[in-house]
Parts: structure tokens; C-alpha cells; sequence
């Protein structure tokens, strides 16, 4: 009798981290939706009942044991279905694992091999690594067991897993965002049920979470690597696939090279349990999802739409204020703002002073007119006086210079947060990856705030993001000044960003090369970019290492964000 094709649902869950009661209800309700679904095995990513990364709750006792007394609480749920679901295991240490869930029991945990250490990642200093791959088999078909890393790397244990009979390979995961990384992924893991002859279903996270945006992306290939089903990127799903184990066995009983290291191979896997479902009689062919995906631009602008209504949802904030000056950065977070929560649930505020032109003010009344949220005008001149009356004494004798450009700012800064305490508005910061990069800011200025939506993006990507929703809207939506307009930080008569900096286009390129791929100063120069605005900007971003430090929390979306990412000590004497 041919053997029918394995039904299989991956949850594309959005978790919280600590909230293991909600998680638990999440993952109870689409182990219920899965089963009525058809499906005999359903998979959560990695640890999901915990949310990821729960860092050092992780070294909490009582966490661990919340977290064991939920599992058990899910595995009296699983009957009639086969789930895997990530979890930190508390046994001799802890581990990253995921529970085989059956017959109403606990059935094994299979115990991730690979820890990542690089990056964002820190599993070193919370797991212990798993010894081997594992199985189990589900109404005849072998599936092996891995997580997120576990993939990553070529060999064992996927192919310990795939040599020892797995025709299907599980991943549950959670896999941090950088632009163009959906896609990257995709890539892999079609290359690897290519090299593995098994089909491959990965069960991603999606959500925000503080600096890292999940973006989702399950899917399901074949082991030809063709691609079977999609979510979409940046929502919860519930993706169901069917999964043929016939034309997988047929591949290698063709394949004669496998026969040799399969024989070498036996009993390098754990077989964790053989559980029977059954597929239900007379249920209707399944027509599988395939999301398409976005340009790359339109999916880093889903990032942050994402990243930011999480981050605001999550800590439980209503509202958001930032300060809208007319210039593209903080129009480009009015977008997304307004995107991710509403316009009701976001105010701007204008600070004009006497060096704000009339076409930025202009610009800055027509966005929130357009966007349709809340504008709010403060005058910021009379506190400048004040200021200057209260330093007049002090400052005798000293011309006007930066200081007094930074006290605008602060200013600013005491405005924007004098609204967050009273009205319990969450502040956004409107500062990108450049400025902060060579320390174009200004501490307890416009950094001041409680979230830094677009502090990793470059500001060429701030046009072209801002451009794209634009255009999304049919245009009109943002004043089309703000494209052509020379940026300025408008502290001074006639100041041009241009005036301290040196043009983004050149000051972006030595970024990239600098921050993202840790280039020196020679590799900088050979790469065509001029010595003496190399040696400016590396000094430049050394330099203001301090400054990045005290900044809020923002999303990720490349490849070398600071922060957890780019790790750099202040006290340092070691230049470029």
C-alpha cells in the first residue's frame, strides 16, 4: 500500500518573553486549529513557550519551573496530533530543546547541538549543547529533529538524521531579522534538502522583540528544495503542507551514494518515540499557501512597522509623541509610527526656533495633516533665552558655538519628554544609523526618548524608505520638498548636515565597509574612497562610541547593528 503524504502545520507564533501563560493559550489554541486542520504533526518555533531571547531569566529557578509546569499543562492537550514545541529544558543544566508532545504525555525532548555564540546571539552563556540528532515517527514517516542553528551548519546532525531514515527534517526557530536575510535563509535550507534528500519544514518566530525583529518566513521544500508552502513575512500564520515520503524514498533508493554512509551511520540518532495519528477519512485535497515576498525595500519598511508596533504593544504603551522638524528622518518615523499603530495612537510635535525655515515648518503641518494625526506646535525660543539670560554670566567673554546649538536640542529633548511623564506617551527617536554612527546627535537631545525606531538604517535608506511608502500611497503623501531638500539640523543659520559631515553617499559607503564588515583604513582607501574622509570618519565613529551607549533601544535591520551586535569598548586606543 503507498504510503499517503504527511500532514504537517508550522505555527508562525508571535510570543512575548515571560509571558508563558499567554504563550502557553497561543500555542494550545493552534495546536487545536492545527488538528481540525488535518494535521498529524504541528510544530512551534524555538522557544516558544518562553518567548526568544529570554537572556537571564534563563537564570531563574522558578522560571524554568513556570515553564516545565506549562508543558505539562500543553502535553495533556496534544491527543490526536503530534506537536513540537520549543522550550528551555531544566535537566542536569539547561538546554534549548524541543518537547515531543503525544498521547497526552510528554513524550522526549530532543536537545539543540549547534549554540550560536556570534552576532546577537549568547546561547553559550545560558545552554549546555545537546550529543546527537534524534527521530521520531509520525503514522510511518521518519522525521528528524533540529533547531534553528542545528540547520545552519552542513552536517550532523541534519545528516546524521536524513542517513539514519529521516525522509522529513523539522527546524523550529528563531531566526533574527537583517534586510535580504528571508531570503538568504531560503536559499539555504532548499540547498539543504538538496544535499540530504529529505524535505525540509521550518517553523519560524515572528514579532519584536526590544532591538531584534522576527520576521516569520515558515515554509516548507521538497527534497529537491522546490518550495511546497510560505507564510508571509512580519504575521502570524498557521501554515499547513503536505509532505510526500514516497518520492523522497524513491530519490535515494536512486541515489546509490547514500547506501554506504547510511550503513556507517546507524545509531548515531536517538529514535525518540513512533506515534500513530492517522490521517481523518475523506478530508479534501490541500491547496498549500505560498506567500510571495516583498522587494527589499518594502521588507525592511515591514521590519520596522513591526518591530515598532511590538515594541509598543508589548510594554504596554497606548500612545507614542516624537518630534517632527520637517526633515525626512522624522517623517520617515511618522510613517511608520502612524503604520504600525494608527494615527490616533500617535502625536507630533514641531519645535521651531529661529533657525527652522518656513519650509520645514511648512512640511512638517502638511505630513500630520496628511498622516491625519494629532500636530502639536511649541515655540522653542523664549526657553532659549532663558537659557541664554541664565548662562550670560558664565559664558561672558566666549563666542556661540556648539553649545548653544546642543542646548536646542536638549530643550527639545525636555519638551518631548515633559509630554511622555505627563501623558504616558512613549517618546520615539527620529535619529538613523548614520548620525549615529559619527555621533551627529546630541546626548540627552534628540537621542533623549524611549525608543530609536530607525537608529539602524543608513540615511540613503531613509530615502528610499520613505520614498516607498510614499509611492505606496500614490504619492503626495510626503511633501515632495523633503526629497530634494539639502538635510539640516537647523541649530545655526544656513546649516547643512554637509558642513560636518561628508555627503552620504560617500560617508554611507565608508560606513558599510567600517562598521558592517570591520574594513581598516587601507582596505577603506583601496576600495576607491578618499584617505582623508576615511581617517575623518573613522575618528569620527571611534570617537563617539560613548554617545551610542546611552542611546534607546532600536530594530535591527542589517547585517552590524550597535548595541548587543557591534561590541566596541570606549576606553580603547586602538584607532581605525
Amino acid at each position: 500500500m503507498t504510503q499517503p503524504p504527511l500532514r504537517i502545520a508550522l505555527s508562525q507564533l508571535n510570543a512575548i518573553v515571560g509571558d508563558i501563560a499567554g504563550n502557553e493559550a497561543r500555542i494550545a489554541d493552534d495546536m487545536a486549529a492545527a488538528r481540525d486542520a488535518g494535521a498529524q504533526l504541528v510544530c512551534f518555533p524555538e522557544l516558544a513557550l518562553t518567548g526568544y531571547p529570554p537572556e537571564d531569566l534563563l537564570l531563574k529557578e522558578h522560571f524554568l519551573a513556570d515553564t516545565a509546569a506549562a508543558l505539562e499543562r500543553l502535553a495533556d492537550e496534544a491527543t490526536g496530533i503530534v506537536a513540537i514545541v520549543g522550550y528551555p529544558e531544566r535537566a542536569e543544566d539547561v538546554h534549548n530543546s524541543a518537547a515531543v508532545l503525544a498521547d497526552g504525555a510528554i513524550q522526549a525532548s530532543y536537545r539543540k547541538l549547534h549554540l550560536p555564540n556570534y552576532g546577537v546571539f549568547d546561547e553559550l552563556r545560558y545552554f549546555q549543547p545537546g550529543e546527537r540528532g534524534a527521530t521520531i515517527e509520525v503514522d510511518g514517516v521518519t522525521v528528524g529533529l533540529t533547531i534553528c542553528e542545528d540547520i545552519w551548519q552542513p552536517g550532523p546532525p541534519l545528516s546524521d538524521e536524513a542517513l539514519a531514515g529521516a525522509r522529513v527534517i523539522v527546524n523550529i526557530s528563531a531566526s533574527p531579522y537583517d534586510a535580504g536575510k528571508g531570503e538568504r535563509r531560503e536559499r539555504m535550507l532548499q540547498q539543504r534538502a538538496r544535499d540530504d534528500l529529505a524535505a525540509v519544514a521550518f517553523c519560524a518566530l515572528v514579532g519584536g522583540q526590544d532591538e531584534l525583529v522576527f520576521d516569520g518566513h515558515s515554509l516548507v521544500v521538497d527534497h529537491q528544495g522546490a518550495i511546497l508552502a510560505r507564510a508571509p513575512q512580519f504575521q502570524e500564520a498557521l501554515l499547513v503542507a503536505e509532505v510526500d515520503p514516497v518520492t523522497v524514498g524513491s530519490a535515494r533508493l536512486r541515489d546509490t551514494r547514500r547506501r554506504a554512509p547510511a550503513a556507517s551511520g546507524r545509531g548515531r540518532v536517538d529514535q525518540l518515540g513512533s506515534f500513530t495519528v492517522g490521517r481523518p477519512a475523506g478530508g479534501q485535497p490541500l491547496t498549500a499557501t505560498v506567500a510571495e515576498l516583498p522587494d527589499p525595500v518594502e521588507e525592511v519598511y515591514g521590519a520596522l512597522v513591526l518591530g515598532t508596533r511590538d515594541y509598543v504593544r508589548k510594554n504596554g504603551f497606548k500612545h507614542v509623541v516624537l518630534g517632527l522638524s520637517g526633515g525626512i528622518d522624522s517623517t520617515l518615523v511618522a510613517l511608520i509610527a502612524v503604520d504600525a499603530l494608527g494615527a490616533d495612537r500617535v502625536t507630533c510635535v514641531t519645535m521651531p526656533s529661529p533657525y527652522s525655515s518656513q519650509a520645514t515648518r511648512s512640511d512638517a503641518h502638511r505630513l500630520a495633516e496628511n498622516l491625519g494625526c494629532e500636530l502639536l506646535e511649541l515655540p522653542i525660543e523664549p526657553m532659549m533665552l532663558a537659557f541664554d539670560a541664565a548662562l550670560s554670566d558664565v559664558f561672558a567673554g566666549h563666542d556661540a558655538d556648539l553649545t548653544e546649538e546642543n542646548l536646542q536640542a536638549r530643550i527639545r529633548g525636555n519638551l518631548l519628554m515633559a509630554l511622555s511623564n505627563k501623558f504616558g506617551w512613549l517618546v520615539l527617536t527620529t535619529g538613523n544609523k548614520s548620525e549615529m554612527s559619527v555621533g551627529y546627535s546630541t546626548l540627552y537631545g534628540d537621542s533623549a526618548g524611549g525608543f530609536a525606531v530607525i537608529k539602524d538604517a543608513p540615511k540613503l535608506l531613509v530615502y528610499k524608505l520613505a520614498r516607498h511608502r510614499d509611492r505606496q500611497a500614490g504619492g503626495g503623501l510626503v511633501p515632495p520638498e523633503l526629497f530634494t531638500r539639502a538635510p539640516s539640523a537647523e541649530l545655526r543659520a544656513d546649516q547643512r548636515d554637509d558642513d560636518s559631515l561628508p555627503p552620504y553617499e560617500i560617508l554611507d559607503a565608508i560606513l558599510e565597509g567600517y562598521v558592517e564588515h570591520d574594513l581598516g583604513r587601507e582596505q577603506l582607501v583601496a576600495r576607491g574612497l578618499d584617505a582623508a574622509d576615511v581617517d575623518r570618519v573613522i575618528r569620527l565613529v571611534d570617537v563617539a562610541e560613548y554617545k551610542r551607549r546611552q542611546q534607546p533601544p532600536g530594530i535591527k535591520v542589517t547585517t552590524r547593528a550597535f548595541g548587543r551586535d557591534r561590541r566596541v569598548p570606549i576606553t580603547n586606543r586602538f584607532g581605525g
